[in-house]
């Protein structure tokens, strides 16, 4: 019995690592479906499976941890936690050179969206390791960032002298050049404030309102990137990331854009069609029950007007708040991918 015991407990041994490496994960929205369909999956049991117990996580969401939305990527840089995601607009505070990561209405499709946030990504990986001490591993998206109104509208121009909910400071910037009057409300909030009148109208991604429950309190929808794409950003403490044998690191990176990244940005461009039929009631609702909001379209005379608010006022804007060479940097990257130059 000693000797069976004794073999059986030194194949156990070779099985299995003798130091599993530990990950503390903190993920973006645990309600919305870029957490459940592709953050949840990835970190409980694809990276566990893929590393044959060699990496072990630990994850819960922001919000389970009640952290404040701008503290998110700070903590990490501190060792806090060693991976996190969420919005990079949440973080612009800290970063303002950040915005140019999600600038509204220059990415229509999701693949525009993701050559764009290809070609920002070095940026983006020199923002995160100067400022908040990390590595980036992964850049995924919310589904592009539209307009829901508790009022009636008919385009674009409509928006002007309304109060309107921002999903970002570029956005916010773009809507006050608009006419409209941004108004700064969480993402939790956004349904009273519609439905009591704090707000006219809200920009989030479509998916993200139909699961919220924004329907109940919206009667019109306009579905044009007025918000960008919510590029939610993944990255890994500086100093655990460093800690991390070469082997270890490579199949982080190679899984997690293969298990995670990749499928997220598949998935986007249906996703807006379908959450469109969701709320809207045209076209088949694969989510659940449709609902009835009135589709909006918005005009060429829109898109041109936007376009020209953007490069003429938002972008320029954006450039002296962010200082330094980041607008040429921009130019070099995202401006020649997308055909925007800032001048």
């Amino acid at each position: 019995m000693k000797k069976a015991l004794s073999i059986l407990a030194a194949t156990t041994a070779l099985a299995a690592p003798a130091w599993a490496e530990n990950l503390s994960v903190v993920g973006s929205w645990s309600s919305l479906p870029l957490h459940q369909q592709y953050e949840a999956p990835f970190w409980s049991e694809k990276l566990p499976a893929a590393s044959n117990g060699d990496l072990t996580v630990e994850l819960t969401t922001h919000n389970q941890m009640s952290l404040g939305l701008g503290d998110i990527y700070p903590l990490l840089g501190q060792g806090v936690y060693d991976v996190a995601m969420t919005v990079a607009d949440y973080a612009v505070a800290d970063a303002p050179e950040l915005e140019g990561l999600d600038v509204p209405l220059i990415a229509l499709t999701a693949d525009e969206a993701r050559a764009m946030v290809d070609a920002a990504r070095p940026m983006v990986t020199d923002i995160f390791h100067d400022r908040f001490n990390s590595h980036v591993l992964a850049i995924a998206p919310y589904p592009p960032q539209v307009v829901f109104c508790n009022h009636e509208i008919a385009g674009l121009s409509d928006l002007e002298g309304l109060k309107v909910r921002a999903s970002g400071r570029m956005t916010a910037k773009l809507l006050e050049a608009l006419g409209a009057e941004g108004v700064n409300v969480s993402f939790s909030e956004v349904p009273g404030a519609l439905q009591n009148g704090v707000v006219d109208c809200a920009v989030t991604g479509a998916g993200s309102g139909y699961s919220a429950g924004w329907w109940e309190v919206s009667t019109h929808l306009l579905p044009i990137p007025l918000g960008g794409w919510d590029s939610v950003v993944t990255a890994i403490n500086m100093d655990k990331w460093n800690s991390l044998s070469d082997d270890q690191k490579a199949l982080i990176e190679s899984e997690i854009k293969s298990g995670f990244e990749d499928p997220a940005w598949a998935s986007a461009q249906d996703a807006l069609v379908n959450d469109i039929a969701c709320l809207t009631g045209n076209g088949d609702c694969p989510a659940g029950e449709a609902r009835n909001m009135t589709l909006v379209e918005a005009s060429d005379a829109d898109f041109a007007r936007a376009r020209e608010i953007l490069t003429g006022e938002v972008l320029p804007e954006w450039a002296e708040r962010a200082g330094g060479d980041w607008a040429q940097r921009w130019n070099d990257s995202v401006g020649k991918v997308v055909g925007v130059t800032i001048n």
